[in-house]
């Protein structure tokens, strides 16, 4: 990479029509409960992928301090979400699955049979002989539960974060692209086309697909590296013609997964590696801001999207000022940090005094 550094998922984007409710669901099956932040506003600069108008909406950001990526839950507010026409399916573009890490894959399917969470059949090898199962929220969205090491603060959860996504696209070697030579994830673990038994139990694992699973040869290194963890990203495709867009004919922010983001340093220098790598910044609040810091109330940063070449969205942010007890409004400037290296574990583990409890 060139003169910028990504530090990991800081987050998975999900659309909600009703966020208190979906925030409960997420606590209690995902652990989900550090908030970082609450932010209730007016969406200005995302005109792009919001009908080219301001949208007022309610954003929240929670973690999962056990390890792995959060989850931004977008609610509109003066607008009805429109959900999808039709349930997502494997063949389809956009972000179809969410990864997320488990320390015990039996306990963790036992966890979830036992709450009477759908289960998308019994634990079976994917093609690298890892044993996965997937489950469905009470919204329709799919994750995907895998073994994986690398945790950060020890608690009685069942589960992390997120460590990835299974993205559809039309064609794996132009995506590559982006998640290869922007993101990083340049080294293949597995590419294999046929028909997967892990798959079958989900909408259009009958077929014949690709599955191509990336990681980072290089680990991710940042301020908050520690608790996000290291990723991968699992680029799938059919074999015949690609199906319908996760958010065709609907806004970003639309019930369903809308974005995938990363901590990222030197956003300018990104920026200028991302243009040149023909995918240049869609949305960048820096120009809709005269070079400030957007504020979300708790937090502040810089953030920007580009799309991939089937218009899936990633977010970069950098993140400029983080709350770490906000009782005592005690918040982290990291403007003033030169390095980009991890941040003490003991300092983000503060981040645990911002806990909701479920209803």
């Amino acid at each position: 990479m060139e003169n910028y550094y990504i530090g990991g998922i800081q987050q998975i984007g999900i659309g909600v029509v009703n966020l208190e409710e979906a925030w409960d669901w997420y606590i209690r099956m995902f652990g989900m409960d550090c908030r970082i932040f609450d932010d209730d506003s007016e969406a200005r600069i995302m005109l792009p992928y919001t009908g080219g108008k301001p949208q007022a909406r309610r954003a929240v950001l929670a973690l999962n301090l056990q390890s792995g990526g959060g989850f931004e839950m977008w609610q509109y507010k003066d607008r009805k979400p429109v959900m999808a026409k039709e349930r997502a399916r494997l063949g389809d573009t956009g972000i179809l699955i969410c990864k997320m890490k488990v320390k015990d894959i039996g306990k963790a399917f036992d966890f979830f049979k036992g709450r009477n969470i759908p289960v998308m059949g019994d634990p079976a090898p994917d093609p690298s002989g890892k044993l996965t199962f997937f489950v469905v929220d009470p919204y329709g969205n799919i994750f995907q539960l895998l073994e994986s090491n690398g945790w950060f603060a020890e608690e009685e959860k069942v589960s992390g974060g997120s460590f990835g996504v299974v993205i559809g696209v039309s064609s794996i070697d132009k995506s590559k692209g982006v998640y290869s030579g922007i993101m990083g994830y340049d080294e293949v673990v597995y590419d294999k086309t046929g028909i997967f038994p892990d798959l079958a139990n989900l909408p259009g694992g009958e077929g014949e697909l690709r599955r191509v699973l990336l990681k980072c040869s290089k680990p991710f290194r940042g301020f908050f590296s520690n608790m996000f963890g290291q990723s991968v990203i699992e680029l799938i495709s059919c074999t015949g013609q690609p199906g319908k867009n996760t958010l065709q004919d609907r806004f970003w922010g639309d019930p369903g997964f809308i974005h995938i983001c990363y901590d990222v340093r030197n956003i300018e220098e990104l920026k200028k590696h991302c243009e040149k790598s023909g995918f240049p910044f869609s949305v960048d609040s820096r120009l809709a801001y005269n070079d400030e810091s957007f504020d979300m109330g708790e937090a502040a940063g810089h953030f920007a999207y580009i799309e991939d070449p089937d218009g899936t969205l990633i977010e970069f942010v950098e993140t400029h000022k983080l709350p770490i007890l906000k009782k005592l409004g005690l918040y982290l400037d990291l403007k003033k940090r030169k390095e980009y290296k991890p941040l003490p574990d003991w300092m983000l583990k503060m981040l645990r005094f911002s806990r909701v409890k479920p209803e």
